[in-house]
């Protein structure tokens, strides 16, 4: 499986903790930025349309939202379809 889910995150974050728990637990690899400096939270504010909390969650092109949308996709097997496609 190709690597293409990202998540954007900061330390001491338990949302971007259980995300990252969630996508192991799967065996889904996932690439972290780390948005602590403002310079990239400004960047993660444009691309996640406005939004400014993490974690961030994009698969390819799509962005799924946080961690409440990851957890709502996997118990719907939208996840796993999303990462087969």
């Amino acid at each position: 499986m190709k690597e293409k889910i990202v998540v954007y995150t900061t330390k001491r974050c338990p949302y971007c903790d259980a995300s990252k728990t969630l996508l192991q637990r799967k065996s889904y690899p996932y690439s972290e930025v780390d948005v602590s400096d403002p310079d990239l939270r400004m960047m993660l504010v444009k691309k996640a349309q406005g939004r400014k909390t993490v974690p961030q969650i994009f698969i390819g092109d799509l962005h799924v939202g946080g961690f409440d949308e990851l957890q709502t996709m996997d118990k719907n097997g939208e996840l796993e379809a999303l990462i087969k496609a």
